[in-house]
This record gives C-alpha cells, sequence and structure tokens, in this order.
C-alpha cells in the first residue's frame, strides 16, 4: 500500500507557512499543511494582534494620567475581564476562518507536529506521507528556563489568556513581551519586578534610549534587577519565590505570578530533523540567500524559525513565505533581498528602529553622522503634556538616511516614515522636502534628519 503523496507539505500555519500553501495550491500542485496548535500561527492567536488589544487599555492610562495635571480630572479605569472578552473577539475567529480558506483552496490539512522519518518521508497523525519538496514554517517558542521550580513559570501565552491579573508579577527577561507586558500591568495596578542578567533592557537599541524608557518605567512603578541570573522559583502559600545570583550571592524577590519571558528558540523540537538531513543552529534552521536548507535541498525555511539573520516579524514572514513559494512553482532560485525592516516596542512611550545603529555603522566601517536629540518641548509631546520624547538618526556621506531609533508616544507610526525612505533611497533632503499634515508625529520626523 502507497503513502500519500505531496508535491509541497508545509510544516507551520502562520503568515509563512500559509502564503506557500496558498500559492502552491492556487498554482494547480498537491499540498498539505500541518500544526500542532491552533490553525493561524503566533501574531493573530497568541502573539502581536491580541497583545495590541490589551495594549490599548495601558495607552490611555499613560494618556490620561499625564494629562490629569492639566484638565483631564480621571485616569480610566481598566475592567480587565471585558478587556480579555474584546480581545476574544479577534482571536476566536481566527483559527476557524484560516481553516476555511485553505480547505477551499484543496490543501490537505493536519493537525499534529510532524516528524522526519528520512528525506522525502515523515509520519503524521499516525500516517507516513511522502513529498517532493518541504517547507518548515513553524515559528519561535519560549525559551526553556532549566532550574528547579522552572515548570512554576508562566509565558506569554499564560499572560494573554489571564482571567485577573495578580496582585504582583516577576518577569524574568528583559526583551520586548517583558517590556510590553510589564507596562500594560503596572499600570493596571500590578506590582512589578523585572530580573535581567544585562546591564540593560532592549540590548538593540541604543543605550541613551533604552535608559530613558527604563526612568519612565521606574517612574510607573515598575523595578528592574540587573546583572543578575535566575537560579530557582518555590512555590509558597500565595506567592513565588525567584531565586537569582548577583555580584556572587543568592538573593530573592518574591510575587504571585512568575514569567519567563527569556527570549524566544525555534520551534522545532519535535521534528527530528537529523533524519532528514537538516541542519539547525540554536536561531533555527540553516539557510542559504535562497531561504533554503544549507544541508537539503528539498527543504526551505521561512518565517521566523528560519536562520536567515533576518528579525522575526510578521510582515518578514509573509514576504518570506511569498518568496518561497514563487521558487517552488517556478522551479528557479532567486537570492531573497531583505527590505529595510522597522520594528516597535509598544510600551508607553513606544521604542522604535530601523536600518543602522551606531554600532552596525561602525562594525561595518560606514561613515555616518549622528543627529540625536531629546525633545520634550517639542508640540507634538507638550500637547500631551509628556516629556517623554528623543531620537537618534544616522546619516550618510551621500545624504542618505542610514538608520533611526525612536522614543516617542507614535514611535511605532514615525519609524514606518523612515522604512520608507531606506527602503526608496531618499536622501534626508528629499526627506525634508515632502510635505507632511502639521502638527503631527509625521512632521516631526523632517526635523530628525
Amino acid at each position: 500500500m502507497g503513502f500519500e503523496h505531496y508535491d509541497v507539505f508545509v510544516l507551520g500555519s502562520g503568515t509563512a507557512g500559509q502564503q506557500v500553501a496558498k500559492r502552491c495550491a492556487r498554482e494547480g500542485m498537491k499540498v498539505a499543511i500541518a500544526d500542532n496548535r491552533e490553525y493561524g500561527g503566533t501574531c493573530p492567536n497568541r502573539g502581536c494582534d491580541p497583545k495590541k488589544v490589551l495594549l490599548n487599555a495601558s495607552e490611555l492610562i499613560a494618556r490620561t494620567a499625564e494629562m490629569a495635571a492639566v484638565g483631564v480630572t480621571e485616569v480610566a479605569p481598566i475592567n480587565w475581564q471585558a478587556l480579555q472578552k474584546f480581545k476574544e473577539k479577534f482571536v476566536s475567529a481566527v483559527p476557524i476562518r484560516t481553516e476555511e480558506n485553505l480547505e477551499k483552496m484543496g490543501v490537505k490539512m493536519y493537525h499534529q507536529s510532524p516528524q522526519f522519518l528520512e528525506d522525502g518521508l515523515l509520519i503524521v497523525e499516525g500516517k507516513k506521507v511522502t513529498y517532493d519538496k518541504v517547507v518548515i514554517a513553524t515559528g519561535l517558542m519560549p525559551r526553556p528556563l532549566h532550574f528547579e521550580g522552572s515548570e512554576l513559570l508562566k509565558t506569554s501565552d499564560d499572560f494573554l489568556e489571564l482571567p485577573e491579573l495578580p496582585d504582583s508579577m516577576i518577569f524574568i527577561g528583559g526583551g520586548y513581551i517583558a517590556m510590553e507586558f510589564a507596562h500594560i500591568a503596572v499600570r493596571c495596578g500590578v506590582d512589578v519586578t523585572i530580573i535581567e542578567r544585562g546591564e540593560r533592557v532592549l540590548k538593540m537599541f541604543d543605550e541613551s534610549l533604552t535608559s530613558h524608557l527604563e526612568k519612565v518605567s521606574e517612574d510607573i512603578g515598575i523595578k528592574f534587577i540587573f546583572n543578575a541570573t535566575a537560579t530557582s522559583a518555590e512555590e509558597l502559600r500565595k506567592n513565588i519565590r525567584v531565586g537569582y545570583e548577583k555580584n556572587g550571592e543568592t538573593e530573592y524577590v518574591k510575587a504571585e505570578m512568575v514569567l519567563n519571558t527569556s527570549g524566544r528558540v525555534a520551534s522545532v523540537e519535535m521534528l527530528d530533523l537529523d533524519k532528514a538531513n537538516i541542519e539547525a543552529s540554536p536561531k533555527g534552521i540553516k539557510v542559504n540567500d535562497f531561504l533554503q536548507s544549507v544541508s537539503n535541498p528539498n527543504v526551505y525555511a521561512c518565517g521566523d524559525v528560519a536562520d536567515s539573520g533576518a528579525l522575526p516579524l510578521t510582515p518578514l514572514s509573509g514576504l518570506e513565505g511569498s518568496h518561497v513559494a514563487k521558487q517552488l512553482v517556478s522551479g528557479e532560485h532567486k537570492k531573497y533581498t531583505f527590505p529595510a525592516i522597522p520594528t516597535s516596542v509598544y510600551t508607553q512611550p513606544q521604542l522604535a528602529i530601523v536600518g543602522m545603529s551606531e554600532a552596525d555603522a561602525k562594525k561595518q566601517g560606514v561613515d555616518y553622522k549622528i543627529l540625536a536629540e531629546t525633545v520634550p518641548d517639542w508640540f507634538s509631546v507638550k500637547r500631551l503634556n509628556s516629556k517623554d520624547y528623543c531620537y537618534k538618526t544616522l546619516k550618510g556621506p551621500n545624504d542618505e538616511i542610514l538608520g533611526a531609533q525612536i522614543l516617542a508616544p507614535e514611535a511605532s507610526e514615525m519609524i514606518n516614515l523612515f522604512a520608507m525612505a531606506i527602503q526608496q533611497k531618499l536622501t534626508c533632503t528629499e526627506f525634508r522636502e515632502t510635505i507632511f499634515t502639521y502638527p503631527t508625529f509625521a512632521s516631526d520626523a523632517q526635523s530628525m534628519v
């Protein structure tokens, strides 16, 4: 009895995986897709989208709190249960809608993580299937922590599903997820502590901006423990006590809930990659310029799970998936050229970056000029009664925009202008000559170059 055979088998139903499956199916290829969680991937189910719904509440609190001294007489109260119900309206339909769309296109769906048996052969839902090409788009998962009591820790998935907020929280790790969720929690009245191994949070950003964000965070009640490594967790009657090592000494801090926000790693642990000769690193599947496995030409990887050197971002996952699909359909390889990639930390104020940092420019030997300033008197923030506004931009020797970092209430929108300018190779002069509506944060951007 022969095994079911597919032209393309896709692992992962997120943005990247869907792009591949749909394009290949439209072209008449026999396609299957598998996922061991709800269909749709991390971003709409348990990541960017539901997170942003909850962030709206903390942003409202931040804005009204800053305006309290100049006429807004009451800070908005938050009903967490009602907010969660509102968030669920965005999330609940995603898996069903995703499966319906794939089914209409004739894509066979499996609801389990496959395992490779050998090159060209895998097993899923107890069935052996063969394939010509396989695309791995399984995304990332929380980085496991291995110390006594680590099983007591929650993850970002748990935070997004909390029926009610605890009185206190500890976040282990000071990256994007920790900072965003800490800002939500503390503004909703939770006592928050962040334990970070390094000297500061958000290491990919310039220290001049992260130090400002740390100060804002401390002012709203977040406590930081830097240069500290969590070593244990112990369940007490009400709280969990976390042990951490700092300066050679073991110290303790406790909270009602502890979250592992130490980063994310490639979700490949169940795939048995070695059996199909697929090389991986701690960052994911090793790929070449075509997003093709360096060790097996029948394998491609796209999205967050690909060790491509790019940031793990949903818009980029979609572009990578589209690129892989084009190659599978045409049979022709083409180098993938990464666009300018903006990213933002949705704290309040927000922190955003695109292009080169100063460290990048030094490492690459690029000539540059820095423009950096803290601008609490600019109208955009002054009208909000906020003082948290600073930026750092890099200009090249030919008037080109090399990179930008912004800390501002609307930094996540402002950075898109710089991304477009860098992608379209606008000079600083051309950027300044563009007309933007005034007074807006967009018009501020012209003064940053």
